[in-house]
Order: C-alpha cells, then structure tokens, then sequence
C-alpha cells in the first residue's frame, strides 16, 4: 500500500501543476512540505482498513499544515507573492491528493479481496477469540491478512480454516515464521501464559514480519489513529523493532563517528593512563576480558587493567573487585572515573558495541542470571553498550539486576536517536553523581 500511496501523491503533484500552470520553487516547496506532514500524520503507512475516508482528517491537517509551512516560507523568501495564490495551489493539490488516493485506495481493495496480494498470515492463540478473528480474515479478505498457519496446543477449529495448517508448540514461533514465510503474525488469546509469550515474542524482534494483539477486552476498545480493525475486531500494531527502523542504521553511523572522535580526543589522556597502569602494575596494561553482547554471542571486551586477576576462572567467575585490597591507587582512580572503560572505543568500531546499549556481561553471569531472573536474555536484542539506561539511573557495579534488566529491556522496547541523545547527555552527569565501581 505504501508503494501506491506514494505513486498517487506523485500523480497528484504533476496534475496539480498542470493544473495551476505551475511547476516553479514555490510548487516543489509546497509538495515537500505536504509529503512531510503527510509522513507525520502516518499516511503512507500500510493499513489494514483501506480507506480514503478513513485518511481525510488526517489529509486535511497534513494539507492545512504544508500550506501554513509554505506561506510562512514564501513572504521570507517571496514577499511579493499573494497570499491567495499560494492557498489556490495548496487547495488544488489537496483535491487531488484526494482523488488519487480515493483511487489508489480502491485499486488496493480489489487486489485484496482478489487475493492477489495477501499477506501470509499466523494467528498465535485459536480459542473463542482466535477463531472468530479466523473468520473474520476468511470472510474479509479487503484487510490483505491470508491466514495460512495457526499456533495453538488446543485450538478451537471452525468451518473457515481449510487450508489452514494447525501448529502446537508457541515456542516454535521463529523457526514457523521462516518456514512458512509468514508476513504478519497476529496474537490472540491463547492458553500460554502472557509472561511467556513475551519472551517467545521476543525471540522474533529481527525477522522481517509484523506483529498485531488483539487488546483485552476488545469489545470495549476504542479503535483509535494507533490501531487497526478487521470487521469491528481491533487490532494493536506493535512497535516495529529496533533494528528493522532505518534509524538503526544511523545509529551504527554515529557510533563510527562518535567513536572515532573520541579515539583522537582521548588519546592523550589513554597514553597517560596507559603509563601510570605500566608503572603501577608491569606490563600487561590492558585487560582483556569475554562479554556476551548482540544475540548472545561472545565478544572480547577490552579495559584498562586495574589489577592482576589470579587466573582466568577469577576474572570470569569474580563479581567485583571494588574493594579488592590488589587494586592499587591508579586502579582505584580508574575505576572511580571509569577511565578503564576507555579502550572499549575500540570494541564500538570493530562493531562488538555501540556507544548506547545494556553494558555487556560475562558468560558465567549470564548463564546464573538468565536461570532465575525474568526476560534476562531479552537485553540481548541489541549490541551491548558504554553506557546505557542502567548506568546512568546509578546501576553498576553491586547492584539490583532485576532492576538493570527491567530498564534494559524498556530502553529497547521504546529506542529512538533521541532517547540515546538523553542518554549520553546524562552520562557525563552520571559520571558525578554514581561514580564507577
């Protein structure tokens, strides 16, 4: 849909300007603008409901604004140009925004209802609620949803599912949605417990598919701008995850950046730590040590050396060393300031970590945490980090866990350029007020 939307408003621009016998800065501006509220109000988002009275509000504000924008930049850059002419245009290109999407959208609506493009879809939980939504998608295909699979242990079979292949185990859900090519996968109420089903969920964050719930106590939703309906059934769009966003891969940009900035910064400051380390403890300055990060896999992380670790079963196996007697003064001013974290610049541009993220564990911590902890392995959903949303709410070093994973998992679910802006603004802060440890 999204594809078609984009073709319509292209052809409304050029009919427009044929129209007004335009086509000059003003016209392009006006159509940038317009795109861009468009954009805003989530109108080139793919919808289940196609629908171009279900746009219109949204087509007038988005239209209303672009025109405000446009006639705030014309009387700075063209005071001469009327203020009517301006509103002439932004009309005529509203009518036909709205004529092409009227169009457009009942293009998309036949090729559902025929079939011809119909996202494979799997219904996770076939109970009472399951199978009337089962119905719902068979007996309205306009939604573009095909049910081809259904996962459920005991499922609630009804005479729209031929066709449909019947799956048991949830845990099953990943290796399912490859196999069967599923394009959105659909929760229902199901015999699984929800704090399961999170977790199974969870498992799915890098596959290329979609993902909607039916809300509890559906009946009494109010289907809002955020949520989808099939047939009066509404439908909760989950976030997409981070890594599926194109924000992610500015992210990784500014993290080369950032960190090759700060390699040529801190240089001087790295050479003199690396001197004080060498004269308080020998040779050896930095320490070396195995991390679990991105989708559990081990990396090296690299620190400066605050103390010798006996062997290496110590440094995997012993939880902290703050008040280790074997910590000199340079390792304890290390340690305070978190200079030893320096050298991890390194690991951020070879890729193992980011500037923000979950700060990474050691694989005998992970196994013990991940036993007894809830959603311990859910922070594993993204590259470990320098610094990250735990750290700077003061949770490092002896610790809860409970409550650095509950904050790790949030900062994923809800990632954004801006919170990883907030986050490194707190940082320095941070370094102040929960010194390391």
């Amino acid at each position: 849909m999204t594809g078609c939307l984009v073709f319509a408003d292209v052809l409304a621009w050029l009919v427009s300007a044929a129209i007004s016998y335009s086509g000059d800065t003003l016209e392009i501006t006006m159509v940038v603008l317009v795109a861009l509220s468009l954009a805003a109000q989530r109108l080139y988002q793919s919808h289940l409901t196609a629908s171009v009275l279900d746009q219109l509000p949204g087509i007038l504000v988005a239209c209303s604004s672009g025109f405000i924008l446009t006639l705030v930049v014309v009387k700075l850059r063209w005071p001469d140009v009327s203020t009517l002419n301006v509103l002439v245009r932004a009309a005529v290109f509203a009518a036909c925004i709205l004529v092409f999407r009227a169009i457009a959208l009942s293009v998309v609506r036949y090729v559902r209802r025929r079939r011809i493009i119909a996202h494979r879809t799997l219904v996770l939980g076939a109970g009472t609620v399951g199978a009337a939504l089962l119905d719902r998608l068979h007996d309205h295909p306009e939604a573009g949803l095909l049910p081809v699979a259904v996962l459920d242990p005991f499922p609630i079979h009804t005479d729209k599912t031929m066709g449909v292949t019947w799956l048991g185990s949830v845990d099953d859900l990943a290796a399912v949605i490859e196999e069967q090519h599923i394009n959105v996968v659909v929760v229902a109420f199901s015999s699984v417990r929800e704090a399961d089903l999170v977790e199974v969920l969870r498992t799915c964050d890098r596959l290329d598919c979609e993902f909607f719930f039916v809300p509890r106590l559906f009946e009494l939703q109010h289907v809002n701008g955020d949520m989808e309906q099939v047939h009066g059934m509404p439908l909760v769009r989950v976030r997409r995850a981070a890594f599926r966003t194109p924000a992610w891969k500015v992210k990784r940009l500014f993290d080369i950046a950032f960190a090759a900035a700060l390699l040529v910064v801190a240089a001087p400051v790295m050479a003199a730590t690396a001197l004080a380390v060498r004269l308080e403890g020998g040779p050896g300055v930095l320490f070396r040590q195995v991390r679990v990060g991105l989708d559990g896999r081990p990396f090296t992380m690299l620190k400066f050396r605050s103390m010798k670790p006996v062997n290496d079963t110590e440094q995997q196996t012993q939880w902290n060393i703050s008040n280790d007697r074997r910590v000199g003064p340079v390792g304890k001013v290390l340690r305070v300031t978190s200079l030893d974290e320096l050298p991890q610049i390194w690991n951020v541009l070879r890729g193992d970590m980011s500037i923000v993220g979950p700060r990474p564990e050691r694989p005998h911590f992970v196994d013990e945490f991940s036993s007894h902890i809830p959603r311990y392995t859910g922070r594993h959903r993204v590259p470990a980090g320098l610094t990250g949303l735990a750290a700077v709410h003061g949770l490092r070093g002896d610790t809860s866990i409970s409550e650095r994973i509950m904050l790790d998992n949030h900062y994923i679910e809800n990632w954004s350029l801006w919170l990883d802006a907030k986050i490194l603004l707190r940082t320095v802060g941070a370094l102040f007020r929960h010194p390391g440890s």
